[in-house]
């Protein structure tokens, strides 16, 4: 927007506008949703199906690592239904009459999306079977000998849920999803494909190089990969011309401690405290999180899954080891018969 002398004016809800836009990065319809075909194709005969019988479709369980895109999703799914939806988590359900007062307040074809739903509480979940199979809830009303289960009726709804560890489920809750979508981690190419996307949504000036770089770096993640497009985009606007190239994007992300392989700070701390301090394992995940002066959870959840499926370091029954590919990734030189035993 300019003023009469053809000067650019700067808005003081700019930044509150962005915001927004930011939050519109998550693609609404299946059509927009980037990566994951095969779920992409059977999420859309599923719900196909459903609005031509003009019923609810099947509970839906989507599994997958985090940032993949499940709470996308899942409100792809109301929005491709034409349906409210309904969001909560597993920790939060803690009760059961928590959940039962949810149930009962939905409409009929409501979605209910429940994230993390492996974490749910198991008074909740034993009743949420019933709900699932016969959208009914028994409430319980007094206590001990003289208690009364009061059957009350719910809406027909599409249950949704989420899980980063879809081994933790219970077999019963599992087995009364009519469709389970495993998301995998995204190619390079999708990622690029990402990003162009959020780059016209944020206003970024993004170069084809520029999207290379920072997809290679975004470890198959398209949550990853949107955040680092932000940082560089500060980057570029704040000591480049506004331009996010492949020079603009490497020097980014040297400032931001996230190297080549998408490596972040946490991740070469680990990798670094095993080859230098401890000659390359074996080492107990506690004695390496109080070597990195992080939580053992921390390390084992946030930076483990990714360094072992980059193949830079393994666990063995004896503890976690570093991989060759460690050893020359921090440009040092793997220990005789290292590349034999861990790989290349």
């Amino acid at each position: 927007m300019t003023d009469a002398l053809g000067d650019e004016l700067v808005s003081p809800l700019a930044a509150v506008d962005e915001r927004e836009v930011e939050q519109s990065l998550r693609p609404r319809r299946l059509t927009e949703f980037v990566g994951q075909a095969r779920v992409r194709e059977q999420l859309q005969l599923v719900l196909a199906s459903a609005l031509r019988r003009g019923k609810p479709p099947d509970h839906v369980l989507l599994s997958g690592p985090p940032g993949l895109g499940k709470t996308s999703l899942s409100m792809i799914i109301a929005a491709e239904l034409g349906s409210a939806i309904r969001i909560t988590s597993g920790p939060a359900i803690e009760r059961a009459g928590d959940l039962a007062a949810m149930l009962s307040n939905l409409v009929e074809g409501d979605v209910l999306f429940i994230d993390e739903i492996h974490r749910i509480a198991r008074p909740a979940e034993e009743l949420l079977y019933v709900a699932m199979e016969d959208f009914r809830v028994d409430v319980v009303v007094g206590k001990g000998p003289g208690a009364t289960a009061i059957p009350l009726d719910v809406a027909p709804f599409t249950l949704v849920g989420a899980t980063t560890r879809a081994g933790l489920l219970t077999g019963p809750l599992r087995d009364r999803f009519g469709f389970t979508g495993h998301m995998e981690f995204y190619e390079a190419d999708d990622l690029e494909r990402v990003l162009r996307r959020s780059a016209g949504l944020l206003n970024i000036v993004l170069r084809p190089d520029g999207a290379a770089e920072i997809a290679g770096r975004s470890r198959g993640t398209p949550r990853i990969a949107n955040r680092l497009l932000r940082r560089v985009r500060d980057y570029a606007e704040i000591r480049g011309n506004g331009v996010v190239d492949r020079a603009t994007a490497r020097a980014a992300l040297a400032v931001y401690d996230v190297d080549e392989l998408g490596l972040d700070r946490l991740d070469r701390a680990v990798l670094d405290a095993l080859v230098r301090r401890f000659g390359g394992g074996p080492v107990g995940v506690s004695t390496l999180a109080v070597a990195v002066g992080e939580e053992a959870q921390t390390v084992e959840e946030v930076a483990e899954p990714f360094l072992v499926r980059t193949g830079l370091l393994a666990r063995t029954p004896r503890g976690r080891v570093a991989t060759a590919a460690a050893w020359r990734h921090l440009d040092l030189t793997p220990p005789a018969g290292g590349a034999t035993l861990f790989g290349s």
